[in-house]
């Protein structure tokens, strides 16, 4: 079997090429220097000379803020870049397994979103996302939507990184309370991924780390877990005053995976230790 993954160099894409190269399976990485997906004859080139039976999609536009001021940028990326990766696949063979997100919901209530939820963004990033999922069901038969939140890994920089940096220059600092969702392990959403890629359980998943946390209480626990002594202050989303709106209720409900008969990932603490463990001289030194 060969597997494109797009966004190599990623977070997510990074982990998903060493679980394939641990599996035995042969990894193809793309990033930009490879094509570019905006450009759709590129695109349809580069896909149809490698010839994948998968691809794993996980570049995209994730600035969420910067997306505010580039939304052409951002949804060219997102919903046009998208599009062509699903009719290469169409024309091509290929089943596409494409990463998208919890922020395609309004994150209203307390309630977990199942997989069918309806939808509503709230931000250029979320509508761009929710474009690129309706341009894979459109355009790609064989198709998995897996939408994923508060992603962190080795290969890259993410909120565990901006603590613990932070963490080392400040006695306290203030993170937003009234957001809650489930910070997920790249390392541990890759092997779920791959997993998919070598079925034909085809539709739309939710996939996290288990557990729900805010944002403030996920820092409290970096800082724990690291050792760090700095505090944490709880503040409003309000308070924060951030340029692109996010979900409140960032909640996912995984009974689409247990219906497909695919593994949870393991708790959202448990990772985030697993992590700083395996990645602690990079930033606890």
């Amino acid at each position: 079997m060969r597997v494109l993954v797009t966004g190599a160099k990623g977070q997510l894409g990074y982990d998903v090429l060493q679980v394939l190269a641990a599996r035995g399976i042969e990894g193809i990485a793309a990033d930009i220097g490879e094509f570019d997906i905006t450009d759709e004859g590129a695109t349809l080139r580069f896909i149809s000379s490698c010839r994948p039976d998968a691809v794993i999609h996980c570049a995209a536009y994730t600035a969420v803020d910067r997306a505010e001021d580039e939304p052409e940028r951002c949804r060219l990326i997102n919903e046009t870049g998208t599009a062509h990766i699903a009719a290469a696949c169409r024309e091509t063979g290929a089943k596409l397994v494409y990463v998208s997100t919890d922020y395609v919901f309004p994150g209203t209530g307390d309630t977990p979103y199942e997989a069918d939820s309806p939808t509503g963004p709230l931000s250029v990033y979320g509508k761009t996302k929710l474009a690129g999922e309706l341009a894979v069901r459109r355009l790609a038969d064989k198709h998995f939507i897996v939408r994923t939140s508060w992603a962190f890994g080795r290969n890259g920089n993410n909120f565990v990184r901006t603590m613990l940096r932070l963490g080392k220059e400040r006695k306290e600092i203030n993170v937003v309370n009234d957001q809650i969702g489930s910070p997920t392990y790249t390392a541990d959403l890759a092997p779920l991924l791959c997993d998919m890629a070598v079925t034909e359980k085809y539709g739309t998943y939710h996939a996290t780390n288990e557990g729900f946390c805010s944002w403030a209480e996920f820092a409290k626990a970096i800082f724990d877990l690291a050792g760090y002594d700095t505090v944490v202050n709880p503040v409003t989303t309000a308070q924060y005053d951030a340029k692109a709106h996010r979900p409140a209720n960032s909640r996912l409900s995984k009974a689409s995976l247990d219906q497909a008969g695919f593994k949870r990932l393991p708790g959202w603490k448990d990772a985030l230790g697993r992590y700083l463990k395996s990645d602690e001289k990079s930033f606890l030194y």
